[in-house]
């Protein structure tokens, strides 16, 4: 069998990691993205797969990326968009996003609708790691920016929200092209992602409730259930799952006119700055 070609945004730690390494195993052409030069090198390295980087932060980056890609990857049989993470204060970005809303949805949504003709021309799977902080989220399509009301948690709530909508829209928008794609939670699991943080989760993950967290491993299950099952016979395209079932998201997450207008709202982000 042809090994797949499978790219992994934010894989150099944590479940990224743990599912490239799987997958590399199994004999795919993997492809590592990553923000840390050496971590990402690092597993390169240990896995045999090539490697890009790219900081999410930054739209110029990402465009970057999609290029390098393109060139390089005539097909891509699968994106998972898993980098993400949950920040501090509110900032911005050098696009003039705030920052959690950037790294977690913008910069996936780019890199994703940037990459479309070869992933239609593959037919190909979009893997998008939300959370259940998604619960935490709300989408207000004329403050995306999050000037009003800021938190850290329900800024990494929307972003995460927004991945589920991003999820539900790229599957109305180009299932009949061949796309199938969906959504997961991979549980609370032991990594490093909310070190940058000053949210409460920052001290779980640096406490005793760390023992009690999952594994990488245990945390990529979903998503290499995913990748290597079939839309349509194991999972239904478009929809939110957890624990290889569907599940139950923000009242927000099934509002498809919210998803349609985010999308749009997206695309203007995005090309502000190109």
């Amino acid at each position: 069998m042809t090994p797949r070609t499978i790219v992994i945004t934010g894989a150099s730690d944590g479940i990224g990691a743990a599912a490239a390494r799987t997958l590399a195993k199994a004999g795919e052409q993997v492809v590592v993205v990553g923000r840390s030069a050496g971590k990402t090198r690092a597993l390169a390295g240990d896995i045999a797969a090539e490697h890009y980087l790219a900081d999410f932060a930054d739209l110029a980056q990402v465009r970057d990326l999609a290029e390098k890609l393109k060139a390089n990857y005539p097909r891509i049989d699968v994106l998972a968009n898993n980098a993400g993470g949950i920040m501090g204060k509110r900032t911005l970005t050098v696009d003039g996003n705030e920052s959690t809303f950037q790294v977690n949805h913008l910069a996936p949504f780019l890199l994703t609708t940037l990459l479309m003709d070869t992933l239609t021309a593959s037919k190909a799977k979009v893997i998008n790691t939300s959370s259940a902080a998604n619960n935490f989220g709300k989408v207000d399509l004329f403050d995306l920016t999050a000037g009003h009301g800021y938190s850290t948690n329900r800024a990494y709530g929307t972003g995460k929200l927004a991945n589920i909508l991003f999820t539900s829209e790229l599957h109305r928008r180009f299932h009949d092209r061949g796309i199938t794609t969906a959504a997961f939670h991979p549980g609370v699991v032991r990594t490093n992602f909310a070190a940058e943080s000053s949210s409460p989760f920052r001290h779980a993950y640096t406490t005793l409730l760390n023992r009690f967290m999952l594994s990488p491993d245990q945390g990529a299950d979903t998503m290499l259930w995913l990748i290597n099952g079939t839309a349509g016979t194991d999972w239904i395209s478009g929809a939110y799952y957890a624990k290889r079932a569907l599940a139950k998201a923000n009242p927000q997450a099934y509002d498809a006119e919210l998803a349609r207008g985010l999308w749009e709202k997206s695309e203007e982000l995005v090309k502000a700055f190109a």
